[in-house]
């Protein structure tokens, strides 16, 4: 429902215009130096404003940390946090009030609860990704301390793709345009599509490929509990996300065994590699030491600033234009979101893993 994970936990509350969103963190190893500036700026990543790409609400989005933290360091106790809502235009959304937006959760939340927020989607709004940011990103500082990284960049943008696999670019350069691409040609290619998209008052989806860097062997659990399961249930729970792949996916069911399986070699230290990683870094469910890559295909966003037809509460046809301020695509402010669930989803197998070994 509203918790993620079993022992690194975060449960989040919030609405878009409600007056603040925001978590707790349970499980967070005592004794990892808190880098205020660190979450701050993954926050800042997130945040709405950003550029021209993303919508215009402007919010500063800073996080206000409440407990759990002591001369710097976790103390192992839970985590409370919140970022105050500052800059919603409620207004904007009156003409909502009695309408359902096309693919948007208006309907399903009204004959599920009987009631909604239609300010924004209330709780359905992606601004409730602040809180996961924050989880993600103190993840982060306890996976730096087993020499684990994320990262994550966007990859395809309608019809434009980059090319090649993230072993073809440096990814730290993902962060130096506004699209959040590791090659400033096919960036500028991909916002000036946005940008056309955005001024039709249309929307546009892609895909954010992420990779694992240090993920140790042997995480994940059988049966029901597979990395790759935990980390495709941690992606499809995000806004606009439509599916998830890894390694290979997709493209690996038009192949042969003798094309994809990955050897197995010594890797020269009197230890076991493989000679390629068509898995992903994932066999059998469990972590095999390699990089563990995959894909996030999100739908463009549901909100169109231009007249759709739609229905009201009571069924009757109507049509709808809708106001406010909307992301023409999310795919660049997603990004630190799905490093975030990865971040959060790896730090609890991790977790769980070390649990298991008292007996070795």
């Amino acid at each position: 429902m509203n918790t993620f994970g079993q022992i690194f936990r975060l449960t989040t509350f919030g609405e878009s215009h409600g007056a603040a969103v925001g978590g707790i963190i349970d499980g967070m190893p005592a004794g990892i130096e808190v880098d205020t500036d660190f979450i701050q700026s993954e926050l800042a990543r997130r945040k709405p404003g950003q550029s021209s790409l993303t919508t215009a609400r402007k919010e500063d989005d800073e996080v206000e940390l409440l407990s759990g933290i002591f001369e710097g360091h976790t103390t192992g106790c839970p985590i409370g946090f919140l970022v105050r809502n500052t800059n919603q235009h409620s207004q904007d959304y009156e003409n909502m009030r009695n309408v359902f937006r096309p693919s948007h959760a208006d309907f399903t939340y009204e004959q599920k609860y009987g009631v909604r927020d239609y300010r924004g989607g209330g709780r359905s709004s992606a601004r409730e990704t602040i809180s996961r940011v924050v989880g993600g990103a103190f993840a982060k500082l306890a996976l730096r301390q087993a020499g684990i990284s994320i990262q994550a960049y966007t990859q395809q943008v309608g019809n434009i793709i980059l090319p090649g696999s993230y072993k073809d670019y440096n990814l730290e350069k993902a962060e130096q345009n506004t699209v959040r691409c590791p090659d400033d040609k096919v960036a500028e290619q991909m916002s000036q599509l946005i940008m056309s998209v955005k001024a039709e008052g249309d929307t546009i989806g892609g895909v954010i490929a992420c990779v694992i860097k240090g993920c140790p062997v042997g995480l994940g659990e059988p049966v029901f509990d597979r990395l790759h399961a935990r980390l495709g249930a941690a992606m499809l729970s995000i806004n606009a996300v439509k599916g998830f792949e890894y390694g290979l996916g997709f493209a690996g069911a038009c192949g042969r065994g003798s094309e994809q399986n990955d050897i197995f070699v010594p890797d020269g230290s009197g230890g076991i590699t493989t000679r390629t990683n068509n898995s992903g870094g994932i066999q059998g469910g469990i972590s095999n030491g390699q990089d563990i890559y995959f894909r996030v295909a999100f739908k463009p966003v549901a909100t169109l600033l231009f007249e759709q037809e739609t229905v009201d509460k009571q069924g009757n046809a109507t049509t709808l234009t809708a106001k406010g301020r909307h992301d023409a695509c999310v795919l660049p402010r997603a990004v630190p979101v799905v490093e975030a669930m990865a971040a959060m989803t790896v730090l609890d197998a991790y977790l769980l893993d070390r649990s298991t070994q008292m007996g070795k």
